[in-house]
């Protein structure tokens, strides 16, 4: 299941798990077309009357919430954090991307390009079978 697939063993041999990630973004109702029509992720539920928003990209569990998105840099290897996409046919998915209005920023080296939301946030696009 997804709950324990993203679970890890503690040093003290408990158990935590992933449970979802939360993006800061301006808009969460922008941020949930960006997501569903250009990524394709499946939207879940709404929360506060609109304000908190939850997508769904495979197993993992994002939550769109209001807030500040911190200062983006320019360079993909400077930001804080990223999220991977992983794909089998990373020129088809390139192309679908592209065509949705996504603007690639650049190679993170070796066949993974990047891009940002709308809040700024990170993303890299890679096949993990062309990568040892």
């Amino acid at each position: 299941s997804a709950r324990s697939r993203f679970a890890f063993r503690l040093a003290s041999g408990d158990t935590m798990r992933i449970g979802h990630i939360e993006l800061f973004v301006q808009d969460p109702v922008t941020s949930k077309e960006y997501y569903t029509q250009v990524l394709g992720a499946e939207a879940i539920s709404e929360q506060a009357d609109g304000r908190i928003v939850w997508v769904k990209l495979g197993d993992i569990e994002l939550l769109l919430r209001p807030g500040q998105p911190g200062d983006s840099p320019d360079i993909y290897k400077f930001a804080r954090s990223a999220i991977v996409l992983y794909t089998d046919d990373l020129d088809t998915e390139i192309a679908r991307l592209k065509l949705r209005g996504v603007a690639f920023e650049g190679d993170d080296g070796g066949g993974c390009p990047t891009f940002r939301d709308p809040d700024g946030n990170w993303f890299q696009l890679t096949n993990p079978g062309q990568h040892t």
